[in-house]
């Protein structure tokens, strides 16, 4: 704890310092108070227009409210989850094995990738996290999103969700929306919280202490802070598998389950916020937010099998007549010519043997004793205790059982903005609102390693690795302003403008020596770097940066009483590739005092990141159900190119939506239609297995291309044409003696892929295409007395693609499924409130692993139970109690 304090003190003076050289400091979507009203049907939003705050019935694009109430009555603790259970259109999976996606999950509105929707604080730009998705699932394969989990629902008085492109307004990343999220500004009183959960399967036990408190800053301003602190442990929704239960009953000591698919465990996750505003008088005031964040997570890798485990126990084969030869290759694996045939079935026809080198060096390596395996899976221990005379070395001597590598990493994240805003009073500005602010925003990710090793060091290699850091640094300075005209119109004109300034840079620091250097057994076919995920070398550490400014203008005029129209256009430009104009307009009319329809239309664009671009990575992934390295490379490396790749583009986007609104009474209904069409989609390709043709022409580029089995590239190499509906209604009236307030959230979501090469891949697209339900909806009912309070939700999920291990040969079409969330309040005094509830409440399965027999394929292969694109999880049913106290 005291390092983590260190490290907190050392960011914030780095925050600060930052800080103190903004001469101005994003744009404020909004310059009147905003108002905060418990009315279910009169909420405010301040995202999506640029004037005065308005009530999303009157808006002219959908917004989603969120209100901190309904946040608090979530079974989940993760900003994400609460969010899902509330807005249909967005989906989020829980990733067991997924390299850096396991440490910030990505999010998905409107079918997109978590980078398409743009994450604002108090109307301000979020800086994305530092890791990129590299095992994202189809979808979010190489997405670098905000990571939104570090922000906690304490300190929320509100979250809006924009249901719309929005690029002409707010630039990049707002292809599918906008969330931004309002941060508590009261100025007395709190609150402190204390929850625990845990699912019924007995384990990821959770437990959370939060609070606020609201003080007087002077006697014109507010100072609010947040805190948050948890720990969550990890789960396991596993089997043993089949190879390692084999190797049990054979006498080795392997673990069970071998390979754990599960959440990963949560440590000392703290997370602290702060707000502040002064009035400084005269119609301006200033304001001042951010926050500091830490977390350690660690969650579990594939297993290693201890007799076919590549480049660690397995990839050296005797032929009969007693050679060394690697595996045969194919150039054409679906038509390999008769030379090939012949090696192919020598090598199937050759006794299995385990990997073994020399420590004497290459020349000596035929020296070595060969060590078959034996019927029983294990290896001849015969031959296996004589390697140690001849001076020969394998895997199987010192770790026999094979092992499971635990994947993690540090994930600290820090913001900063500061700004004023205000009216001139005189000369040619005079009524003229302005916005002047300036943030810093920076998320480190500190990866780490356990339990594998560097292969290529023999008997010297450690067990535990760090492999290197990201960090992603983002600054942005805006000025706006904002001016009511008299047009002649119904009401005054609304003309925003503004100026924006941002940089963005991201930075790889090199890992310990041992997790990426090539050790004297490389060269005998022995794997290079910490297995399971690879040091990052020196030659590929640095700093990249990209600088952009952008010029807008923004118009909203309420031309009649019935007839509201708005539009907005943005200039942007990137000094990497150059500039891009985008357009919006929106109207909404009012056919009667209770109906109104509403549509916009808009372009929009998403900047490929500076991490996208520049980024390089060596992982293991699964291919044909075989551990494989696979290799991530800059699209402009020369190997890159050589495979199709080529320096990478914004992703365009056209879009429109129409809808309408209707609001009697207590019961308001909004049902909007949308289509989004982008193209060139920017993504990680498919996994392209290299041939030995492949290697002999990209050997003179990478000396170690041997030791890569597959190659991968962000590109832009697809398009496509994503349409739905989202129809909210809500009701309230007093019924039971008591208030009852319904909603009702449904979301029905289509994804075609109309454009895309062998770089992508067919079973891609179809992941693109499928691994989400079309079809989404949620039932809620809050009911209130005097002094309980009751809440429950239904969550139906539709069809959807199970997929397990990103194996096509998985692939089912998983049924549909209803959950129920369940919570009941008691108000023991007007400070006290203690809540027991339930997510998943009838515990809910999810699909279980069901592997088609044609294909031949264990269901337990892996150690899985359930498909991993499971809409609603795989956890299961989860119960906590949580006390609250205000003052």
């Amino acid at each position: 704890m005291k390092t983590k304090i260190s490290k907190l003190a050392n960011t914030i003076r780095y925050v600060i310092a930052a800080s103190a050289t903004l001469s101005a400091v994003s744009v404020s979507s909004a310059f009147a108070q905003e108002t905060n009203n418990d009315e279910p049907f009169e909420k405010i939003a301040v995202v999506g227009s640029r004037a005065a705050p308005r009530s999303i019935a009157d808006s002219p694009v959908p917004i989603d409210i969120i209100g901190a109430e309904e946040m608090s009555r979530s079974g989940n603790t993760d900003m994400l989850e609460i969010l899902k259970g509330t807005v249909p259109s967005l989906n989020v999976h829980t990733n067991p094995i997924s390299d850096a996606a396991s440490l910030v999950r990505p999010a998905n509105l409107r079918g997109l990738p978590a980078d398409s929707t743009l994450i604002l604080v108090n109307g301000k730009k979020r800086h994305r996290s530092s890791v990129i998705a590299f095992l994202g699932g189809g979808i979010n394969d190489g997405a670098q999103g905000p990571d939104i989990s570090v922000i906690p629902s304490i300190a929320i008085k509100q979250v809006e969700v924009l249901r719309d492109g929005a690029a002409a307004q707010y630039g990049s990343d707002a292809i599918a929306g906008v969330m931004n999220f309002v941060l508590k500004d009261d100025s007395d009183g709190g609150s402190l919280s204390v929850r625990h959960g845990e699912y019924y399967e007995g384990d990821g036990a959770s437990t959370q202490v939060s609070g606020n408190l609201g003080m007087p800053f002077t006697d014109d301003g507010f100072a609010n802070v947040s805190f948050q602190y948890k720990n969550s442990d990890a789960t396991s929704r596993s089997v043993q598998r089949p190879d390692a239960a084999a190797f049990a009953a054979a006498g080795l000591n392997v673990a069970n389950p071998a390979q754990i698919w599960g959440s990963p465990e949560i440590n000392d996750d703290i997370t602290i916020f702060g707000n502040v505003g002064l009035d400084l008088g005269n119609d301006k005031e200033f304001y001042m937010f951010g926050n500091y964040s830490e977390r350690d997570v660690r969650g579990g890798f594939y297993y290693r099998n201890p007799n076919t485990r590549g480049g660690v126990y397995g990839g050296t084969i005797r032929n009969v007549d007693g050679a060394a030869t690697r595996e045969p290759f194919a150039a054409d694996p679906g038509n390999p010519t008769t030379e090939e045939t012949a090696a192919i079935n020598a090598y199937a026809a050759a006794p299995a043997t385990i990997l073994v080198g020399s420590l004497d060096g290459l020349d000596q390596q035929l020296n070595c004793p060969v060590v078959e395996i034996g019927s029983n899976g294990l290896p001849n221990q015969t031959a296996l205790d004589s390697l140690t005379a001849a001076n020969c070395f394998a895997f199987n001597q010192t770790i026999p059982e094979g092992f499971t590598p635990n994947f993690g990493g540090n994930i600290t994240d820090a913001a900063i903005t500061i700004g004023t805003k205000g009216e001139f009073k005189d000369g040619f500005a005079d009524g003229v609102l302005y916005d002047l602010s300036g943030s810093v925003g920076r998320n480190e990710s500190q990866y780490v390693i356990y339990n594998t090793l560097n292969a290529s060091l023999g008997p010297n290699s450690p067990r535990d690795f760090r492999p290197g850091k990201y960090i992603q640094l983002e600054k942005n300075f805006n000025f706006d302003l904002v001016k009511r005209v008299d047009a002649g119109l119904y009401e005054d004109m609304n003309v925003a403008g503004g100026l924006e300034w941002h940089e963005e840079s991201f930075e790889v620091i090199a890992g310990d020596v041992a997790s990426y250097t090539a050790g004297p057994l490389t060269s005998q076919g022995f794997g290079i770097g910490s297995n399971g995920f690879p040091g990052f070398k020196p030659d590929a550490a640095g700093v990249t940066t990209r600088r952009n400014y952008a010029a807008y203008v923004d118009v909203e005029a309420q031309v009649t009483e019935d007839l509201l129209v708005g539009g907005a256009l943005r200039y942007e430009d990137y000094d990497s590739f150059g500039s891009t104009t985008n357009y919006k307009i929106s109207a909404q009319l009012h056919l009667t005092d209770e109906l109104s329809v509403r549509s916009s239309i808009s372009s929009g664009f998403r900047a490929p990141t500076v991490g996208q671009a520049n980024v390089s990575n060596v992982q293991t992934s699964l291919d044909g159900g075989v551990l494989v390295d696979s290799a991530l490379l800059a699209p402009t490396n020369p190997i890159s190119i050589q495979l199709g790749g080529s320096e990478l583009q914004p992703e365009e986007s056209d879009s429109y939506t129409l809808g309408g609104v209707y609001q009697d009474g207590d019961f308001f209904m909004t049902i909007d239609y949308y289509n989004i069409q982008v193209s060139d989609r920017l993504s990680q390709s498919d996994k392209i297995n290299l041939t030995d043709v492949d290697r002999d022409a990209l050997r003179a580029i990478e000396p170690n291309i041997d030791s890569f089995q597959q190659v991968s590239f962000f590109t832009n190499d697809f398009d496509t044409t994503t349409q739905g509906i989202d129809v909210v209604a809500n009701y309230s009236a007093d019924l039971f003696e008591g208030s009852s307030t319904f909603s009702l959230a449904y979301n029905w979501n289509e994804t075609e892929v109309t454009k895309f090469s062998d770089i992508t891949g067919a079973f891609k697209v179809k992941r693109l295409e499928e691994d989400l339900p079309q079809h989404r909806g949620t039932f809620t009912w809050a009911q209130s007395w005097e002094n309980v309070s009751m809440f429950t939700r239904a969550n139906y999920y539709g069809e959807y693609q199970g997929v397990h291990v990103d194996y096509d040969a998985t692939a089912i079409t998983a049924g549909s499924a209803v959950t129920v969330d369940f919570e009941i309040s008691y108000m023991f005094t007007d400070e006290i409130t203690v809540s027991v509830g339930a997510q998943n409440l009838f515990d809910q399965e999810a699909e279980r692993i069901n592997i088609p027999a044609a294909q031949g394929i264990p269901n337990n292969n892996w150690g899985g139970v359930y498909y991993e694109t499971s809409p609603m999880g795989f956890n299961g049913g989860l119960y906590y109690i949580s006390a609250n106290y205000n003052f």
